[in-house]
Order: C-alpha cells, then sequence, then structure tokens
C-alpha cells in the first residue's frame, strides 16, 4: 500500500462516506450564493397562494369581467324615451301665440319599442359574453399557477446541483491535494494534478453557470407573485418537500375530466352560445321596431264664437320596413351563421390541440417518473459503488487517478441529472393539472 499521510487518507475515507450517501435522504447543504435580500421560506403552497392574491394580470381579467358583468341589464333594457317640447305654427310676422288658431304648444313623449323578443336575445348575449370572460379568468389562474410551479420545481433542482456541485468541488479539491502529495513523493503523475484541477475548474464554471440561472428563475417567479425581481426566493429543506411521484389516472379518464373541467372549453362553448344568439337575432331584424308616442298641443286665445281654443292631442305609432333585406338583414344572417360555425370548428381545434397536449404531457410524465425510479434504486448507487470500489483500489494502487476523477464526476452527473428529472416530473405534473383543469388526476 502506498505511503499516504493520515489526514489524507481521512479526507479519502470522508469522500467515500459521501458517496455512499443516499441523495434522496441527505440533508444537502445550503447553496454557497448570498442571496440580495432575506426571505421567508417559499413553500409551493404559498407561492400559489400568493400568485392569486397579487397578480395584476388576475386583477385585470378579474376587473374586465366584472365590468361585463354589468351590460347584460344594460342592453336588456329598453331604451330611453324621448320628451319633446315644440312651438307648432307660429306666426314670424309677430311672434304671438294669439294670432293664429292652429298655433300651440306641444308637450310629447315617445319611446322606440324593438320587436318582442330582441333584446331578451341581446341581454342572452350580453351574458353568455361575461360568463365567457370569467372562464377566460379561471383560464389564467391555471395557467399562472402552471407557471408558479414550474419556475418553482426548476428552482429547486438549481438549489439541490448547487449542493451536489459544492460536495464535488470539496472532493475535488481533497483528489487535488492527494495528486500533488503523491507526485511530491515520487508516486504520481503532475498530468493527475492538472487533471483534477481542471474538473474542477469545470465544476466552478458549472457553479457559475447555475447560479446565473438561479437568479433569473427567482427574478421570473418574484414577477408573477409581484415583487422585486431581485428578492431571494428561499425554498424548504429537502426533508419538508414532497417529491413523491403519484400514478396518474388513466388517459381516457382525464380526457373526460378535461371535457368538463378546462375553463378554456367551457369559454369557446359560452362563444358558440352567443354567435348561435347572434345568428337568431339577425333573424328577428327582418322583423320591424317599433316606435309609439303621444304629445299635447296647448292652443291660446279664443274662437269667433268668443269660446277658448280646444287643445291638440296627438297620437303615433312608426315601424322601420325591411325594405333592403336581401342586400342587409338577410346577409347579416349568413354572416351571423359563418361566426356561429368558425366558434363550432373553433372548439373542435381547441379539444383536439387539448387532445394532444394531454398525450405529451402524460408521456412526459411517465418518462420521468421512470427514469426517476431508475435513478433512485439502480443508477446512482450503482455510480456510488463504483466510485467507491474505485477509491478503494487507488488506494492500493490498482487504479489509476484518471479512472477514479472520472468515475466521481460520472457521480456527480447522474446526481444532477435526478434532481433535474424530479423537476421535470413535477412540472409535467403542474402542466397537466392545467391542461386538465383540476388537480384530482392521480389513481
Amino acid at each position: 500500500m502506498c505511503n499516504i499521510k493520515p489526514s489524507l487518507l481521512l479526507a479519502l475515507l470522508f469522500s467515500s462516506q459521501l458517496s455512499h450517501a443516499a441523495p434522496l435522504d441527505l440533508d444537502l447543504p445550503e447553496s454557497s450564493t448570498t442571496p440580495l435580500i432575506q426571505l421567508d421560506v417559499l413553500t409551493i403552497q404559498a407561492a400559489l397562494d400568493r400568485v392569486q392574491r397579487e397578480n395584476p394580470s388576475i386583477a385585470e381579467m378579474m376587473a374586465r369581467a366584472e365590468a361585463m358583468s354589468a351590460i347584460p341589464s344594460q342592453v336588456g333594457s329598453l331604451p330611453d324615451p324621448i320628451l319633446n317640447f315644440n312651438t307648432l305654427n307660429l306666426p314670424v310676422n309677430t311672434f304671438d301665440l294669439d294670432q293664429e288658431a292652429m298655433t300651440q304648444l306641444q308637450f310629447g313623449i315617445s319611446q322606440k319599442i324593438p320587436y318582442p323578443g330582441k333584446l331578451a336575445l341581446k341581454e342572452k348575449i350580453a351574458s353568455y359574453q361575461a360568463d365567457a370572460a370569467n372562464s377566460t379568468v379561471d383560464e389564467l389562474r391555471l395557467h399562472l399557477s402552471r407557471d408558479v410551479k414550474t419556475l418553482w420545481w426548476r428552482l429547486f433542482y438549481l438549489e439541490r446541483s448547487l449542493d451536489v456541485i459544492n460536495i464535488n468541488k470539496t472532493l475535488l479539491r481533497q483528489f487535488i491535494s492527494i495528486a500533488q502529495t503523491k507526485y511530491k513523493v515520487g508516486q504520481g503523475l503532475q498530468q493527475d494534478v492538472l487533471l483534477a484541477q481542471l474538473e474542477l475548474s469545470k465544476l466552478i464554471d458549472r457553479d457559475i453557470q447555475f447560479v446565473s440561472m438561479q437568479k433569473q428563475e427567482s427574478a421570473r417567479l418574484n414577477a408573477l407573485l409581484n415583487q422585486t425581481t431581485d428578492k431571494a426566493v428561499n425554498l424548504p429543506k429537502l426533508s419538508e418537500i414532497n417529491i413523491a411521484l403519484l400514478s396518474l389516472k388513466p388517459a381516457s379518464t382525464l380526457f373526460d375530466l378535461a371535457k368538463i373541467n378546462r375553463p378554456a372549453l367551457a369559454e369557446q362553448r359560452l362563444i358558440i352560445d352567443a354567435a348561435t344568439a347572434r345568428k337568431e337575432l339577425a333573424e328577428r331584424d327582418l322583423f320591424p321596431d317599433f316606435n309609439v308616442g303621444a304629445s299635447y298641443g296647448f292652443r291660446q286665445g279664443n274662437m269667433p264664437n268668443g269660446n277658448d281654443r280646444a287643445d291638440f292631442l296627438s297620437l303615433k305609432i312608426g315601424i322601420n320596413i325591411p325594405l333592403f333585406a336581401e342586400s342587409k338583414q338577410k346577409m347579416a344572417i349568413s354572416q351571423r351563421h359563418s361566426e356561429m360555425k368558425q366558434q363550432q370548428y373553433a372548439l373542435q381545434d381547441k379539444w383536439l390541440t387539448i387532445q394532444a397536449e394531454l398525450t405529451v404531457i402524460i408521456a412526459d410524465y411517465e418518462r420521468a417518473k421512470q427514469q426517476v425510479s431508475l435513478f433512485k434504486t439502480g443508477i446512482v448507487p450503482q455510480a456510488q459503488q463504483t466510485v467507491a470500489s474505485m477509491l478503494a483500489g487507488y488506494q492500493v494502487n490498482k487504479v489509476d487517478f484518471l479512472n477514479l476523477v472520472q468515475a466521481q464526476i460520472t457521480l456527480y452527473n447522474y446526481q444532477t441529472n435526478l434532481w433535474q428529472t424530479i423537476s421535470e416530473a413535477k412540472s409535467a405534473q403542474a402542466r397537466l393539472i392545467a391542461t386538465v383543469g383540476e388537480d384530482n388526476i392521480y389513481e
């Protein structure tokens, strides 16, 4: 066995213990990065609650939906009546109200009355549009929840990977120290030292990249949560995070749930209902609207027989005549019919798109779930055993330094791949919930 100092041998043993640690049960140290501003721990549920409360996009869409909810009663009401004041047959030579028998001061009121059913259809159209606006709010809530979860799990992956990088930087520094000691006593090669230093530099470069990505994803998450973008996002400890990957319901069941619960589909159905009502309204426009009114004329002066001049009462009723129905009303009916068909096709297209999205997301989740299981039960433990075996062989000069370092880097890559795959699976869960429209997606 080579002559190695006891302190370095202890370092080797320590690194061996770290390589045997189970990656999912290890309470990894915090990242070496220092946050710009201290922030309380942000659980995923706290992030979801905040985005629903504070995101300005939701507030904007809610205000729009509230405004549209005030429209139905407006369009369903009769037009305001018109009050008239007229002076009739006033002689311009004297402007005397008593001079001519037909001179009168007239007060009147008129009211436009749409053909029966038109106002009800207008109110129905506006109600469908208001309900569609509420569905838009629900759809936006799903999208924001999906985005928050995706960013949160992305930060989870980056934080766990930075922890793994820090551990591996410590191990590589120990490897460099051992290689330098063996080189000084003539038992090692200079290329071993250079190799370990190169791998350490690669890890430092990876650390820089991950820290930069962490800041970028934190800024995106903070923007969704309506808080300053440079605010640090502190995630809970690993032991407090649920990383379990449950089995999904059958794809056919998820399709059925999406058809019932997805707000985007409900919105499109309401748009179709509004288009259908517009077509019915266009058909009603073939029938006339009414305009009724009454006026009372006051006369001054006396008749030749000495009696007071009688006042006049006038009544009127008018209707609009669709003389240009072929080029106007019937063309409007054709237009509304085409618009209705357009929205029906849009619903079919949207449903096919959702089905395709569901199929892709389910495949992504199942792939990630299987990979996580493979990493946890096979690849990572096997890589840990390989490092431990090579470490033992290196201590007795049966394994060269290059193979030891490569084995450790391979283990590092598999550990980061594990965290990345967990993040991808959780992101797929978030996308699936948003696509289905509810979180009851598990068996």
